[in-house]
């Protein structure tokens, strides 16, 4: 419900938020939370914090999604067609990403960005490549160990083609698999971005993002802390929420732990 939320809120911001995300008003700089029309009060340039929140929703969870869909396509592919062909294949797909396990992940998506540029889709696409090594390591490990199960071999035995083992039966196995980690995932790639964006490598001024928001009012944290605090805030929330929903559909989905309550 916590995730819904945030969700429709993002969605429906052009009708939920009370005021212009961008709309300046120097007048009210740094105002506290609950003064009249202004929820939670204003930032350093006297812009509705809720308004920028709402809009900074829809930046911050468009690039998580698209991040998650680029690395899980790539990578789920490259675990299955390593896990189940093996061989030369495994190795050198393996070895890649132990090469890009080797370094911090944030590092990883910083000299991806740097190299592509500062800007929201770059840095998806930075966050989205570094995030494909989680992916494929995973993947592979599931699949080593379903090719050998009793389903398979009967598909095999009745002529399939390799391309068709994978596809249509190894693939529709792995799906719990992959709600799971693909909605765990997805709060860690929203936390990247932000990441990316408090350092001046993600979303622009004067663009609503949380973790612009976070960068803009670093230095005021002791005059106006809540400018500083509400964005975390929000990530938290996030954060939170994805990892719980996770973990409740990694139980939900978990056949072995059904048996067993």
């Amino acid at each position: 419900m916590l995730v819904l939320l945030i969700a429709l809120a993002a969605l429906a911001a052009p009708l939920v938020a009370p005021y212009d995300p961008d709309q300046v008003n120097l007048a009210l700089r740094t105002k506290p939370p609950g003064i009249a029309g202004y929820v939670l009060g204003t930032d350093i340039f006297g812009r509705d914090l809720l308004s920028r929140l709402i809009w900074g929703g829809r930046v911050s969870l468009a690039m998580g999604l698209a991040a998650m869909a680029l690395s899980a396509s790539v990578g789920i592919s490259l675990g299955i067609l390593a896990g189940y062909l093996g061989g030369h294949l495994d190795t050198l797909v393996m070895r890649l990403v132990d090469i890009m396990l080797a370094f911090p992940y944030i590092l990883l998506a910083i000299v991806i960005v740097a190299t592509l540029g500062p800007g929201l889709l770059d840095t998806m696409l930075a966050i989205g490549i570094a995030g494909i090594a989680f992916y494929v390591r995973v993947m592979r490990g599931v699949v080593v160990s379903t090719r050998e199960e009793v389903f398979v071999d009967a598909t095999r035995a009745l002529g399939a083609t390799d391309l068709y083992i994978m596809r249509r039966t190894i693939l529709p196995a792995l799906v719990p698999y992959i709600i799971v980690i693909c909605s765990l995932n997805v709060g860690f790639l929203i936390l990247e971005a932000a990441s990316l964006s408090f350092l001046g490598l993600g979303a622009q001024p004067p663009t609503a993002e949380w973790g612009a928001m976070l960068a803009e009012a670093r230095q005021y944290v002791t005059v106006a802390p809540h400018v500083v605090l509400i964005p975390g805030l929000m990530i938290s929330l996030v954060v939170v929420g994805l990892n719980l929903f996770g973990d409740a559909l990694r139980d939900a989905l978990d056949v072995q732990l059904q048996e067993r309550i």
